[in-house]
């Protein structure tokens, strides 16, 4: 069975032309631990420059982001002593109000300072594990999270290391990457593209042919329906508990954590897509819904009205559920 979604706001009235000379070009590389591609419409000579620039924003992200790289804003912040304020820059703080958002907005289902949370589990750079942690490990860990603990001064521009806060920006600076990429490919003319940075996906406009970015959401079993999208104006984040985990006496344990009670969520969800305009947005609100339960994770996006495709184990095989607003883009 197929499934076929098409924003309300494609048609060909509603594209710019495409550039003279203009043709279907990928440009790809690595940044983030991962992957990165854009397909584009441009003209060749556009292409070396283009190429540059786009590696120069994803660079910018890892520089200051990155939790895996010592020298990144975000890990001297968390190596910082006790009571110092910390100048960082617009793109970082930018990325921290949003997380402090969705944290509020979840009520701690999404905490950009699980950091020790990561490390206690094995899923950061610190160290990889095969088996759980201690519960004095995890208490330890917990008592440094926190979102409210996060501390700006009035104009916004500094933030205050209170004492062993660790920020974690994996739930959201991919999304927020793809976005600068968004901006940078406006800034640049193109107004034509699909990007992509570790399975997350942006896009804006159609090929040459006039077809639309056609993306295939992702699976978690072969018995779900085949669903596809014509990206435009929209961008897709998926979070699941298949991707990383260790198996420990007969038992998983996945990379999503629940920030509240410092363990791995264990529901019935086994994976979430959310679609939305902005892939930051995206991102942060698979992780909100991944770590909810699926009942309340379901009402969470009926009420803030946003797309989503929940994938639920149930007696031995899958079961999705849709949210009113990704129904609304199924075509007739």
């Amino acid at each position: 069975m197929n499934r076929v979604l098409v924003p309300r706001n494609l048609s060909p009235q509603s594209l710019p032309p495409h550039p003279d000379g203009g043709s279907l070009h990928a440009l790809k590389g690595r940044s983030m631990g991962t992957t990165w591609s854009v397909l584009l419409v441009a003209p060749a000579d556009d292409l070396r420059w283009l190429g540059a620039g786009v590696q120069q924003e994803l660079d910018r992200v890892v520089a200051q982001m990155s939790h895996w790289e010592p020298d990144s804003d975000l890990c001297r912040y968390n190596a910082a002593t006790a009571g110092s304020w910390h100048a960082l820059p617009a793109e970082f703080m930018e990325v921290l109000e949003a997380a402090r958002e969705y944290a509020q907005v979840s009520a701690g289902a999404f905490d950009p300072t699980i950091g020790p949370l990561v490390d206690a589990w094995g899923f950061g750079p610190v160290s990889q594990r095969d088996n759980p942690p201690s519960a004095a490990e995890i208490d330890a860990a917990r008592a440094r999270v926190g979102w409210q603990r996060l501390q700006l001064d009035d104009a916004g521009k500094r933030l205050l290391q209170p004492g062993g806060l660790q920020l974690d920006f994996s739930s959201i600076a991919k999304g927020y990457a793809v976005d600068q990429l968004a901006r940078y490919l406006g800034r640049a003319g193109v107004d034509h593209w699909l990007v992509e940075v570790g399975g997350e996906l942006r896009g804006q406009g159609c090929k040459p042919d006039g077809q639309p970015w056609w993306v295939e959401l992702e699976r978690v079993d072969e018995s779900l329906t085949h669903t596809v999208l014509a990206l435009h104006g929209l961008s897709v984040a998926t979070s699941g508990d298949y991707r990383r985990y260790f198996e420990h006496e007969g038992r998983r344990y996945a990379h999503t954590l629940d920030p509240r009670s410092g363990w791995p969520v264990t529901h019935a969800l086994a994976s979430v897509t959310v679609l939305h305009p902005e892939c930051m947005a995206a991102d942060a609100l698979a992780t909100v819904l991944g770590v909810l339960e699926p009942d309340e994770a379901h009402d969470f996006a009926t009420r803030h009205d946003f797309a989503a495709q929940f994938v639920l184990r149930s007696g031995g095989g899958f079961v999705e559920r849709l949210t009113p607003a990704f129904k609304a883009l199924a075509s007739d």
